[in-house]
């Protein structure tokens, strides 16, 4: 890249998300265009954008790729970088095929195919739950013969816990395919291991976990996403001996996958039988559902702004330093609400950073030097949330076929 040109980043933002990144971007002297999903049009994209482009889904090829292609007909586009989990295959896929630094299709998979990154990590050693891909039945059979019931049916290009079904007998199973007849290869059956559910979310330079915030969630994402109520994590103690356990297995992780740099959220589970760690799912990307604001209040880690410092260090050739640290507690609650404009006016506890601006979402952060303050915290608000917000709704059941 010339001198006298500024870096051009490409984002792609199927949802609207990862404002931090695009204004560190523009900060630090790039060129900042924005591809994203028409339904986001009418959002408030931040002004640094130079120039933003939407189309109906921006995850449809080969449409995505003509006018990417199209595009850079006049924009020498430098840099792709993905702003959802969903964009993070677009964005290789259109890295291969103009041949642009960063993760190509191969490597995507790993963070984007549910069975791709179960094989990596069962390969680098990693704890993984028993699971079978939906291709093979003899192989299938052999699973159900050596793991016994409960079961989870898991879409491999889904995120979170879209699409997930949890199976008690073999039956049940062979129902669940016959519904899904040619789609069921994009689907991957696993062990179902009840325990408390962790992330760690994580920096990556050159290889390298240089940065790592562990969490543990109040009820697993599964739970929530399917039986309703209340999402919370809260930030750990890195010091504690289960906690350093838990960013070995990360570290370990994100070597066996071959991450070279950039953001990722990864989540373990711990078994309540064994008390083991094991491994669940990563993504090459900052978490959703506010975690990267529950990073921030905790650590004064912005990961989104970093993740962009990171990735026009690489492309200036230059090196990346971390930010200085904070060592403070945080926990974050979110529900959906019943009422439109929650009024959150009753939670007055000074150690409250942040609240929700979300229609008919409640949601706050806390954040503290005492880790047993947040927990405390963290356990009342959950009840009076309950109390004062909560709202159900049926669990998203689609998922997506495609890579």
């Amino acid at each position: 890249m010339s001198d006298e040109r500024p870096l051009t980043i490409l984002c792609l933002a199927s949802e609207f998300k990862g404002l931090p990144f695009i204004q560190a971007a523009k900060q630090a002297g790039c060129r900042v265009l924005l591809l994203a999903g028409e339904k986001t049009a009418q959002e408030a994209w931040p002004e640094e954008i130079d120039e933003r482009f939407f189309m109906p889904n921006i995850s449809t090829q080969p449409d995505v790729t003509h006018a990417v292609s199209y595009l850079a007909r006049s924009h020498k586009i430098d840099r792709i970088t993905a702003l959802d989990d969903y964009d993070v295959a677009t964005a290789a896929s259109l890295r291969e095929h103009m041949r642009l630094p960063g993760i190509g299709d191969s490597l995507a998979r790993h963070f984007r195919d549910k069975l791709a990154m179960r094989v990596r990590a069962r390969q680098a050693g990693l704890p993984v739950p028993d699971f079978a891909p939906i291709l093979n039945y003899d192989d299938l059979r052999d699973f159900m013969t050596r793991t016994p019931a409960p079961w989870v049916l898991k879409p491999r290009f889904d995120a979170g816990a879209i699409g997930i079904r949890k199976l008690q007998h073999s039956e049940e199973l062979w129902r669940a395919l016959d519904d899904l007849g040619d789609k069921q290869s994009f689907f991957l059956v696993e062990q179902f291991i009840p325990g408390d559910v962790y992330h760690v979310d994580s920096l990556v330079w050159d290889n390298e976990v240089i940065f790592a915030s562990p969490s543990k969630y109040g009820a697993p994402p599964l739970a929530v996403s399917h039986g309703g109520g209340i999402f919370s994590t809260r930030t750990l103690d890195p010091a504690h001996p289960e906690t350093q356990a838990l960013l070995a297995l990360n570290r370990d992780l994100l070597a066996g996958l071959q991450l070279p740099r950039g953001a990722s959220h990864s989540e373990f589970i711990r078994g309540s039988a064994d008390g083991r760690f094991y491994f669940l799912e990563t993504a090459a990307r900052v978490g959703g559902a506010n975690i990267d604001k529950l990073v921030k209040a905790a650590t004064g880690v912005e990961l989104w702004a970093e993740a962009a410092r990171i990735e026009i260090a690489h492309a200036r050739g230059q090196q990346y330093q971390l930010p200085p640290l904070r060592h403070d507690y945080a926990g974050l609650l979110i529900c959906l609400s019943h009422q439109q404009r929650p009024d959150l006016s009753a939670y007055q506890d000074p150690e409250i950073v942040w609240r929700l601006p979300k229609d008919h979402h409640a949601g706050l952060i806390a954040v503290s030097p005492d880790p047993g303050r947040i927990a405390y915290l963290m356990g009342q608000y959950a009840e009076r949330f309950a109390q004062d917000f909560l709202a159900v709704q049926p669990p998203k059941k689609e998922a997506r076929t495609t890579f």
